[in-house]
């Protein structure tokens, strides 16, 4: 048994039993995976996976079990990999982190600012996404530590440590007739067009609920990952916004309005995301205590082996 049986496993699993796309995740060949699964099939005395001819297609009950082992296994090498070079003074390496644009426009320039003056060797590799492809990448190693609302606290193998709640705002342009209403009501909203975010994303679903409770149908023309790109259309006429608080700015956003809606729609929490059983370097609880600064590493040591803060 060795780690490239057990990667080629995991790989198969995580990419639909597609025997190219896992050679070249592993930068190896097809022939090269096939034989690594059959000979720990045949070392294991189990059929991990279920086939077509040459093709696989699907696991074996057996297989599940199997599988879920094998992520520990190669969990813990990544974590033992990690320790030797904390224990070893190494303060230099790459510190990944998935958010969404809300998150990496807004909320993460000064966290990334402050903790490049703390580790000057460390590299961030910043990625954008949506918060259900956030969880993936936390869950396959992609990325160390993963940013965004409610959702990453869905997942059962990630712990996501609550770190602050905000809300939404209505964007107009100047002199639209909704700044005559106050306070602005649902039905007031879905007199207009609507734009705002796509669903999944920047508590999307808090909106969506509120009109549905209020059995008020909105009309929502666009939608877009992006804040910026929704003010853009904003400023543009196309219609009214509902934005995230943190992304509209009095002095930069010239030309509009914004009116507070903490009063329509829930309050949000951005969340902050590692892997179960992850091994943190001494830079990463830098780096979740600088944009969760009420978080001290107790806390995060507490969550990681016992679950997560509510």
């Amino acid at each position: 048994m060795n780690f490239q049986q057990l990667r080629s496993i995991r790989e198969a699993a995580r990419r639909g039993y597609n025997l190219t796309e896992v050679a070249n995740a592993l930068f190896t060949s097809q022939p090269g995976v096939s034989r690594q699964i059959r000979e720990l099939e045949d070392e294991l005395g189990v059929v991990i996976f279920e086939r077509n001819g040459k093709r696989l297609t699907g696991m074996t009950e057996p297989g599940k079990g199997i599988l879920k082992i094998i992520d520990r296994l190669l969990i813990e090498a990544e974590n033992l990999q990690q320790a030797s070079l904390e224990y070893t003074g190494q303060q230099s390496g790459t510190l990944s982190v998935a958010a969404t644009h809300t998150q990496a426009r807004y909320a993460l320039p000064k966290v990334v600012q402050g903790f490049r003056t703390a580790y000057p060797d460390v590299r961030i590799a910043l990625q954008q996404s949506a918060p259900e492809h956030i969880a993936e990448w936390i869950l396959s190693g992609k990325t160390d530590i993963g940013i965004a609302t409610e959702g990453l606290s869905q997942f059962p193998d990630l712990v996501s440590f609550p770190c602050y709640r905000w809300s939404h705002l209505i964007v107009v342009p100047d002199g639209h007739p909704l700044l005559t209403r106050s306070p602005i009501r649902l039905e007031d909203l879905a007199e207009f067009p609507l734009i705002t975010y796509d669903v999944g994303f920047t508590g999307r679903g808090h909106i969506d609920a509120a009109f549905a409770q209020a059995g008020v149908k909105p009309d929502i023309v666009l939608t877009a990952m992006d804040s910026d790109v929704i003010k853009q259309y904003v400023s543009l006429g196309l219609g009214v916004g509902i934005v995230a608080s943190m992304a509209f700015d009095h002095g930069r956003d010239k030309g509009m309005r914004a009116v507070e809606a903490s009063h329509l729609f829930a309050q949000n929490t951005t969340r902050l995301a590692v892997r179960r059983g992850a091994y943190l370097r001494s830079y990463a609880y830098h780096f979740i205590q600088q944009f969760a600064p009420d978080l001290t590493r107790a806390d995060i040591d507490a969550a990681l082996s016992g679950g997560d803060l509510s």
